[in-house]
């Protein structure tokens, strides 16, 4: 992108969205060799082989889970709730980044967001397949799960209680997959155009040919394309804040102390973000190293994401602070309590590496070393990430182990099977993304070259039929 394509565009701003000096046909070359290559690289073998024996052990567990019964957990009276229902919910926020930088940010017209959207929406789908799992196989006796739908039967007088937040789960998560979904694979359909167009073999031909659903870049079909992303966007934007908040009234519509909290619904949503976007800092950054990303996602692209993060980490560190004010203001000796327990009692370990990893660790955003420096952002978002599980691990167990009564306390202490099924939620969650990887594009072409200074008028641009140019004007 040179100083005269600037100058042919003024209205773009001064900022750089990519390094090197590259055009239409570069933009697609690079993009789509990674996908073309006859091998994937060797790291992407071995962190396959590791994932792929991760999900095995997965789900290995689940059919043990089936066999033996929920006892294979660590889950006792008073915590009921264990480790899946933790896992459930740190795997629902981790997709929230998806579709904020998808849907929100291309509402607000954020260019930015054009080289990682593709990242953070593929994320989203697997974190959401991960997240699904653990609901599933929570419900005790699995085989009878079809009791849970609302059909007509003579035998069952039983129905789900629609006032419940955790039926509304179901339908909150269910259509966040689903639009999702349609967003992800409808952005791509350009892009997987141009992988059919340039197949060398009869196999892919015909499988990016079918995924590509006739595509030919015609300037209807590009006026349809942008009308429907368009729509799917705007229905996907609320879908962040309200999937998360129904997420957090399975806790905030209970008396149990420590739950009891209006404050949850705004503290669940910023901290589904911030995760979010730790996660995506975590992937992102060794696939632009390994697949040679580094000219279309830039460190401008991770700096304005570790911005995000530094604000929403500030968030959910001052909701911290909000709740011990309210159980002190509110003069509620149980709610007192049970945050004073969360700081000082049996589990004060879990709550104080919460604390380090969720409110400490983002301040080092500040420094401009941390928000320009890769290495240094995969390793805070690594432990934003493990923070945000024990935020979730914090507010489900230690609220629960201490219940009214003395009598009816307990320790919760996690089996073998709970520790295994969660990293074997991470190897599934890999597989899936490392899949993504080596067989489908991982920077949006199409996306990236409409943001792109227009080239000069004498130079040559492929007609392609596919996405050789971007958006039609």
């Amino acid at each position: 992108m040179s100083t005269a394509n600037l100058a042919l565009n003024p209205e773009l701003p001064p900022d750089r969205l990519l390094d090197g000096d590259h055009d239409y046909r570069s933009i697609t070359d690079t993009v789509c060799q990674i996908v073309e290559r006859p091998q994937p690289p060797k790291a992407w073998y071995v962190a396959f082989a590791v994932s792929s024996v991760l999900t095995v052990i997965l789900f290995g567990l689940v059919g043990y889970l089936f066999v033996t019964g929920v006892g294979v957990w660590g889950n006792n009276a008073p915590v009921f709730w264990g480790w899946p229902i933790v896992n459930f919910v740190f795997w629902v926020g981790i997709g929230h980044a998806g579709t904020l930088i998808s849907a929100i940010l291309f509402l607000f017209r954020q260019h930015w967001r054009t080289s990682i959207n593709r990242f953070a929406e593929a994320m989203t789908i697997f974190a959401v397949v991960c997240a699904g799992l653990f609901p599933g196989i929570h419900v005790g006796r699995v085989w009878l799960v079809y009791w849970l739908a609302p059909y007509p039967s003579q035998h069952l007088a039983m129905w789900p209680n629609f006032r419940s937040p955790l039926l509304w789960d179901v339908f909150a998560v269910s259509t966040y997959a689903t639009v999702s979904l349609l967003f992800w694979y409808m952005g791509m359909i350009p892009d997987l155009a141009t992988l059919r167009d340039r197949a060398t073999t009869r196999v892919r031909q015909v499988a990016y040919g079918i995924a590509a659903l006739g595509w030919t870049g015609s300037a209807r079909q590009w006026s349809r394309y942008e009308k429907a992303y368009m729509l799917l966007a705007a229905l996907a934007t609320p879908l962040v804040l309200s999937v998360h908040t129904i997420v957090s009234f399975d806790f905030a519509v209970s008396q149990i102390p420590g739950w009891h909290t209006t404050i949850f619904p705004p503290y669940f949503v910023a901290g589904a973000i911030f995760s979010g976007f730790a996660m995506v800092i975590t992937l992102v950054v060794p696939a632009r190293a390994f697949f040679g990303l580094k000219d279309l996602v830039t460190i401008r692209h991770l700096e304005n994401m570790t911005k995000i993060m530094l604000a929403t980490g500030s968030m959910v560190g001052f909701a911290y602070a909000i709740e011990f004010f309210i159980a002190w203001y509110g003069g509620n000796p149980y709610e007192q309590f049970a945050f004073i327990n969360r700081a000082l009692g049996p589990y004060a370990w879990a709550y104080w590496t919460m604390v380090t990893c969720n409110v400490i660790s983002p301040q080092l955003f500040w420094f401009k070393k941390f928000r320009t420096t890769p290495w240094l952002m995969v390793v805070v978002s690594i432990f934003i990430n493990i923070g945000m599980w024990f935020e979730r691990f914090v507010i489900t167990v230690t609220s629960l182990s201490r219940d009214f009564l003395p009598s009816s306390w307990g320790y919760f202490k996690p089996t073998a099977v709970d520790v295994l099924m969660l990293i074997g939620s991470f190897g599934l969650f890999f597989t899936l993304f490392l899949l993504f990887c080596r067989y489908l594009p991982m920077v949006a072409m199409a996306e990236v070259k409409a943001v792109m200074p227009k080239p000069d008028t004498t130079a040559k641009v492929g007609n392609t039929a596919s996405a050789e140019g971007g958006p039609q004007a």
